[in-house]
């Protein structure tokens, strides 16, 4: 106490407030490093492990954070557009759905592919895409949505100007087909919200690449995952699932009108979307409930078995959530053909519904082969598809009805096939599914959604 007090008296009495923190620290030191020496040798060995253990951790975090933040690759999208003089514009370029923009859509992103995969942004670049087709003096103008991957620390600046130039240098001779004005070529880069927003009001679109590897069960099919089905709809009545339906636009789901059979008041459905029934991505109420005008609730033949629902407020489209393409009346999806149907439905006959979402690889079986006695002896209208296998095994089951059958075509985008309607029982040999042919429908949509 003598010795602490002497000190400080010294020191406020005639040193520097520089001096001060001299003295204090070399009259000081040697008690703390004692004190410190001895509080070691109290601590437990296996103590100081964990203390330097979780040093190290946090040491490692840091560092891996500032790691990805600084080199981790991010999408970049751009908005390109240019006239292609070699084309002249066809009335039929403004629905997305049709065969004539399909066709030149396809021409243009095999180009631009041709463009970025030969160049030194190879690499780099993702995909792109066509979103509209216009007429201008001259030719057609098209605007195309460009993905690609830069890395964090790449400047906007540089990554714009190294796809402007490219797109500059090889696009006039990337293509025998398309001829492009270079003086018309516009590049604009577009915030992630926007260029999301772009992407996702296309139709059929899917955000990535998914491998249908798996051993879960639809009825002899495979788990979904986020974003691979995102025009997926549960219909629900009183909260619990009854049947599925497709998303066609923001306000609009069609389904089956089995799934209403006596139950046509809106106010006690719900739609949900998403891979889960429970928690859903997002959930929508009803509006307003069309069964088609000749589908009866008391005769069984399963004629004319669609309605559509309309919501009460739009959906929020997003990667996991937006439309399928429905087809043109006139298109015809050959037998054969592979398709995907999805749902919540059974995993075997007379089973319970589950709540994560299932697919199945079917192929469309042509009517005179549905209609063979042996088969549905008959039954197959010209309303109807059927799609699966003679042999069974994949099918969809009870809680799947209305629930989409799709198919992609060339670009990648996918279209609604059919409409899970029914069959006899689930996965059995000879039983093939049922499904509604949407594209006998298609006109009837057309009057009642716009669409």
């Amino acid at each position: 106490m003598l010795r602490c007090c002497t000190v400080r008296c010294g020191i406020r009495d005639s040193a520097s407030p520089r001096q001060r923190s001299f003295l204090l620290t070399s009259q000081w030191y040697p008690e703390i490093v004692i004190q410190m020496d001895r509080a070691t040798k109290r601590m437990e060995p296996w103590k100081i492990a964990v203390i330097v253990v979780s040093v190290i951790v946090a040491l490692a975090l840091i560092i891996g954070l500032i790691t990805y933040f600084l080199c981790h690759d991010q999408d970049r999208y751009y908005n390109a557009s240019f006239l292609i003089t070699s084309v002249n514009y066809d009335p039929q370029y403004e629905r997305q759905t049709t065969e004539e923009f399909r066709h030149l859509s396809q021409e243009i992103e095999t180009m631009l592919s041709a463009v970025f995969k030969g160049s030194f942004l190879s690499k780099r670049y993702i995909r792109s895409h066509v979103v509209s087709l216009s007429p201008e003096p001259g030719g057609v103008l098209a605007n195309v949505v460009l993905v690609f991957k830069f890395a964090s620390t790449d400047s906007e600046e540089t990554s714009w100007g190294h796809i402007n130039r490219v797109l500059h240098r090889r696009l006039q001779t990337s293509s025998t087909f398309l001829n492009v004005d270079q003086s018309t070529i516009s590049l604009t880069e577009l915030n992630k919200e926007k260029g999301d927003n772009l992407l996702n009001n296309c139709c059929g679109i899917r955000r990535q690449t998914f491998s249908f590897a798996g051993v879960e069960r639809i009825i002899g099919g495979q788990r979904a995952r986020d974003g691979e089905w995102p025009w997926q709809a549960s219909i629900q009545l009183d909260g619990i699932h009854r049947c599925g339906a497709s998303v066609i636009s923001n306000m609009w789901l069609v389904t089956a009108a089995h799934c209403f059979r006596g139950l046509r008041n809106p106010r006690r459905w719900t739609a949900s979307f998403g891979v889960l029934l429970r928690p859903p991505k997002q959930k929508k109420l009803v509006q307003r409930i069309i069964v088609h005008e000749r589908y009866s609730d008391f005769v069984l033949d399963h004629e004319y078995d669609i309605a559509l629902v309309e919501l009460a407020s739009a959906i929020e489209f997003t990667s996991d959530v937006h439309s399928v393409c429905l087809p043109e009346a006139s298109h015809v999806f050959p037998e054969n053909t592979s398709c995907f149907v999805t749902g919540w439905g059974a995993l075997k006959n007379d089973g319970r519904s589950v709540n994560e979402l299932r697919q199945a690889e079917v192929k469309i079986i042509s009517t005179a082969t549905c209609n063979r006695r042996q088969v549905y002896g008959g039954a197959i209208s010209p309303g109807m598809l059927c799609a699966g296998y003679l042999e069974g095994q994949v099918d969809a089951c009870q809680g799947d009805s209305g629930g989409p059958l799709v198919q992609a075509n060339s670009r990648g985008i996918w279209y609604l096939v059919g409409i899970v309607s029914w069959g006899d029982e689930c996965g059995k040999a000879n039983k093939p599914g049922v499904y509604v042919r949407v594209t006998y429908y298609r006109n009837w949509i057309n009057s009642k959604t716009g669409l």
